[in-house]
């Protein structure tokens, strides 16, 4: 949508289109040095790694010893295991190949995991951070005083997935210390003011409740939410398209994250959706007769469930003999030529 097919000409031969696109542009800091080579987004780097054939000539500065994550969520803790793990980790997984790859070359032996707010705050889940202390060649750091100090800020009864969250943070900061050549360090109350570097990133620095801190890093990547990707026709606003209940214009609808922004598991969008098909029922009209999809797209590939069986198939089959579940190929024009188009 939007370079294949437009939302005019859907709007044209459909009674009602509704927008279920998601939330998929990396939310900024807003920080100055932002836009220095070696400051990228989680939905960047995350889509490199798993074979996104947008993403997969993307270029990641691996060469420094140290990376800076930005953020207190799984994809933040996603993004800095892989950043911190032993690269011959992935080698049974399906991890795209030009990633491991790059990834084995790295430099990188120091990964910060950096939050704004304490660990009571954080959205991260219990069952992820209990993985961390299984990465066999890192060595997994949380400040017992930070954890301390949360665990007070949290209560005497604090909601159930905090105290889960809490109790896992603690045993990884009460656990005994390990010496690998790879650390992953959880930092809290370190708020990102400013990214400095002449021709690339080289620092990055924070206001902490001790003051100003700076971190040398080459390598800073933010995982601190999601907007919606703007498409032409669709009005925008902080990251969402605007709409009233889900109605955007005449025939026009929005739901799931493009509606409501990244929030809410899969439960609170299925429900908000329902109510939105409500409200879309009880507005059509007479019905069009002007043509179907079909004939929009009589000019392009189309990858049908058929076609995506036969990528499937060869992804699987590639992977076997490797003991991975799968390959993934990257190449947009190789995918299409798999598919049999």
């Amino acid at each position: 949508l939007g370079r294949d097919v437009n939302l005019e000409d859907l709007t044209a031969i459909y009674d009602a289109v509704v927008i279920a696109t998601g939330s998929s542009i990396g939310r900024k800091l807003g920080i100055p040095g932002e836009g220095l080579p070696g400051s990228l987004s989680a939905a960047e780097f995350v889509p490199w790694y798993n074979a996104h054939p947008d993403f997969k000539n993307l270029e990641i500065p691996l060469d420094c010893d140290t990376a800076v994550v930005i953020g207190a969520g799984n994809v933040a803790m996603d993004v800095a295991r892989m950043l911190a793990l032993n690269p011959d980790e992935l080698d049974p997984t399906d991890t795209a190949t030009h990633a491991i790859a790059a990834l084995k070359k790295s430099q990188i032996r120091k990964v910060y995991i950096c939050a704004r707010r304490g660990s009571e705050n954080a959205s991260f889940t219990s069952p992820e951070l209990r993985e961390l202390p299984k990465l066999e060649h890192t060595n997994v750091i949380m400040h017992k005083e930070d954890i301390d100090a949360a665990i007070l800020a949290a209560g005497d009864e604090p909601e159930k997935d905090v105290k889960n969250n809490l109790d896992a943070m603690r045993a990884i900061a009460e656990a005994e210390p390990t010496h690998h050549e790879r650390t992953l360090e959880f930092l809290f109350h370190h708020v990102p003011k400013e990214i400095l570097g002449f021709d690339r990133v080289s620092e990055i620095v924070f206001s902490t409740p001790k003051g100003e801190k700076k971190i040398p890093a080459g390598l800073v990547i933010t995982a601190i939410g999601y907007e919606a990707l703007p498409l032409e026709g669709l009005p925008y606003e902080k990251g969402k398209v605007l709409n009233a209940d889900g109605h955007v214009s005449e025939n026009v609808y929005v739901v799931g994250w493009a509606k409501r922004g990244p929030s809410g598991v899969i439960g609170t969008n299925k429900s908000d959706a329902a109510a939105v098909m409500q409200l879309l029922a009880a507005n059509l009209k007479e019905p069009k007769k002007s043509g179907d999809i079909n004939d929009l797209l009589n000019a392009h590939p189309v990858i049908t469930q058929t076609h995506w069986e036969a990528i499937n198939q060869a992804e699987v089959s590639q992977g076997e003999p490797l003991g991975k579940p799968r390959i993934k190929f990257a190449d947009r024009d190789e995918l299409i030529e798999i598919a049999g188009l």
